[in-house]
């Protein structure tokens, strides 16, 4: 009888292993087959970073809105929408992620958006939502190669029915003119302690100081700037997160090469945001 219970346990051990190598093998396959979709969507050197303030009690309805039409209307126009956002300490604030592939592109896709059919038909709507400042835009391109915002696969309306999950986190460092370079090493030498706890890295980027080629929509002049993006899983890791970026705030603040005191945004996808938590992003499919 034992000799059964023992050959019976061995059996079950082997099924669990089994279906656990199974698993393990679909996911890698999900995660190559993910990056494969979305292999041609590169080199985006423009990246706006856009704040909008919504109407009182409007922002759920502007994200359906936002979500469901203007995404895969950009993409189409050879535009990428990174992520989309809500800010945490102000619940009438929206943030974006906008990306060109060069400067020269701008104005074509804007124009093309702005004066296209997508736009016409829902502009009345979507504008009376955001009566508040919608000029809160930073024009800024990657310091470094490597240090763009990544591009995720989309959100998989069957794979995560529940949409995009985890934290986006964005420091804003307002740089002395001149310091810029100077900067910037000091920032990333300080930024790879950020390896020691379960961060995404999503970016590193700075002002592009050009002028605006799309008047039609006003950018920030107050440059020059450097903004790291950060994606964590929960409340729980950001946690652990904060007292670092704390740290490394209060370090970079110390360098006398800031303009003001740094600012940090704690935002939560909206469900179609591509930049989201992908557990797929750890180790080599890491932004």
């Amino acid at each position: 009888m034992e000799s059964v219970v023992v050959r019976i346990s061995i059996l079950l051990l082997g099924v669990l292993c089994m279906s656990t190598y199974i698993a393990n093998a679909r996911a890698g396959t999900d995660v190559r087959a993910g990056l494969e979709s979305v292999a041609h969507l590169t080199d985006y050197q423009v990246v706006e970073l856009r704040r909008y303030d919504i109407a009182p009690g409007q922002r759920d309805r502007f994200v359906r809105y936002f979500d469901t039409y203007f995404p895969e209307a950009f993409e189409q126009l050879g535009c990428m929408v990174f992520g989309q956002f809500e800010d945490r300490a102000a619940p009438t604030r929206f943030v974006w992620l906008r990306g060109y592939h060069d400067i020269n592109a701008r104005p074509i896709v804007d124009a093309a958006f702005y004066y296209g059919p997508v736009w016409r038909e829902h502009r009345v709507k979507v504008n009376a939502l955001f009566p508040g400042e919608s000029d809160n835009v930073l024009l800024l391109r990657p310091l470094a190669p490597q240090a763009g915002v990544p591009v995720l696969p989309a959100v998989d309306p069957v794979d995560e029915p529940h949409g995009a999950r985890g934290v986006v986190v964005v420091q804003i460092f307002a740089v002395k003119k001149g310091d810029e370079a100077a900067f910037a090493k000091r920032a990333r030498e300080a930024f790879a302690r950020y390896g020691s706890v379960r961060v995404h890295p999503a970016g590193v980027l700075v002002t592009l100081g050009v002028p605006n080629n799309f008047p039609q929509l006003p950018i920030r002049t107050d440059g020059p700037f450097l903004v790291w993006l950060g994606v964590l899983e929960n409340d729980s890791a950001l946690q652990d997160f904060a007292a670092l970026a704390s740290q490394v705030e209060h370090e970079l603040e110390g360098t006398g090469m800031l303009r003001g005191n740094p600012e940090r945004l704690v935002l939560d996808p909206t469900p179609r945001s591509r930049l989201r938590w992908w557990p797929a992003a750890d180790g080599k499919a890491a932004p």
